[in-house]
């Protein structure tokens, strides 16, 4: 297992080195530059008073907007719909980056991500649900919540836990917190619970047959001992791991061996639109092999890790079709105007529905250009970057250099410091 793992590093860093020759001109000279950037416009304009990242710049829900449905119930393409994911995914970076630095505006950076999450943990009286995050009146939020949202949570807050940042105290708040969550969704079998018109209801779990599904509840279990060092946590991922989910031959461990070319046939694109979905698995790979110590069950993990860097290599290469100068109409700031047909919305099969209907004359092509050529690259990056021992940085640290972040309308853009700090640090 080992050999296979090197023989696909040696073939990432092959490929990479085949695409250096076409590379376009960055936009930044060094790579130090343009994380410094994407940094300064994330935390100026994308981060809101609660230390939760906003999809993009535009008007934040009020009480009614959440409470009927607006844009939908499900809180889509409004500028709180995936707070804990990105905060959760991003909150490691800002660790690693304030470790790096010794700077207190990076640690006090870092805290207030985790302050922002632990606000959308403690704005439902639901056990277990996590808001997408909160509209105006600092408490307000959408009915439905995802795995999507939760898993991130755990990801993040498990980092920041186990930095220097935290005082005993915080960490001892934190880890109380997600212990709650935590025996929430093990008593509602892993699925994850709504609110709001919605209680009772659950949206997204981990206990399904796919990569993503395995890989983020193995590591949430053994996260939480790792947190804890309570026993239960470990007997249960211990005996997980070895469970055939429902429409599996497969048992989760040599599922997370297979990667993420499992679920091609489940989630369609992948490598050239889904990337970022799979940045928390490949995070939650990472961070199993480095609590494993079963030496089979880690050499599974690297296998799954080590394959997934591979197949998204070349998904770094679409930044090269993005152009800084491109001034397509990014109408989804006013996401009111774009999404004007409201009617109830009594089931989630509704919600879901009425996402699906927009003006699209006034949404324009921008937000669909970002994700193509920029947020899927720098997940892709992310997910390479995530191997940690610095294969294909050059192809990396191309792409981040590549964009102009100034100009970039979805927050997204903060995969760049994902993959940078991912990076081993150069000495």
């Amino acid at each position: 297992m080992t050999h296979f793992c090197h023989h696909i590093s040696a073939l990432i860093l092959l490929v990479g080195s085949a695409f250096a020759a076409d590379s376009p001109a960055p936009f930044h000279p060094t790579t130090h530059a343009a994380v410094n950037q994407a940094n300064t416009e994330l935390w100026n304009k994308r981060i809101d008073s609660h230390g939760v990242i906003l999809d993009f710049v535009g008007d934040t829900p009020t009480p009614e907007d959440c409470t009927l449905g607006k844009p939908n119930a499900i809180g889509w393409w409004s500028p709180i719909e995936d707070g804990p994911m990105f905060t959760g995914l991003y909150l490691p970076a800002a660790c690693e980056r304030a470790r790096r630095s010794g700077k207190e505006e990076d640690k006090a950076k870092a805290r207030r991500l985790a302050e922002g999450l632990i606000k959308c943990a403690s704005v439902s009286n639901v056990p277990g649900f996590i808001a997408r995050g909160m509209g105006t009146d600092g408490m307000c939020h959408y009915p439905l919540g995802s795995d999507d949202q939760t898993h991130p949570w755990f990801y993040g807050l498990h980092a920041y836990c186990m930095s220097s940042i935290p005082s005993e105290q915080e960490r001892s708040q934190i880890i109380s917190k997600m212990k709650e969550v935590a025996t929430a969704l093990e008593a509602n079998d892993w699925k994850c619970p709504c609110d709001g018109a919605f209680k009772g209801d659950f949206r997204g779990a981990f206990r399904g047959h796919l990569f993503r599904d395995a890989v983020r509840y193995l590591y949430m279990l053994r996260a939480m001992h790792d947190l804890t060092q309570d026993k239960v946590w470990l007997d249960r991922y211990q005996k997980v791991l070895a469970e055939r989910p429902n429409n599996s031959e497969q048992t989760r461990i040599q599922i997370c061996a297979e990667g993420y070319a499992r679920d091609h046939e489940a989630i369609k694109n992948i490598d050239d639109y889904q990337q970022w979905i799979y940045v928390g698995s490949q995070a939650s790979l990472a961070r199993l092999i480095a609590m494993e110590t079963n030496e089979t069950f880690k050499a599974q993990y690297q296998a799954g890790l080590a394959l997934n860097a591979s197949s998204s290599l070349k998904s770094l290469e679409a930044h090269k079709l993005f152009d800084n100068q491109d001034t397509k109409v990014f109408g989804d700031a006013d996401w009111r105007a774009v999404y004007d047909t409201w009617f109830p919305q009594p089931t989630q099969a509704e919600a879901q529905r009425l996402s699906s209907i927009a003006n699209k004359a006034k949404r324009g092509e921008r937000k669909h250009y970002e994700s193509r050529y920029m947020r899927n690259p720098l997940a892709a990056a992310a997910i390479v970057a995530l191997v940690g021992d610095g294969t294909g940085r050059d192809a990396i640290e191309r792409t981040i250099r590549h964009y102009d972040y100034s100009k970039l309308n979805m927050s997204v853009f903060f995969f760049a410091e994902c993959a940078h700090y991912a990076l081993p640090e150069l000495r």
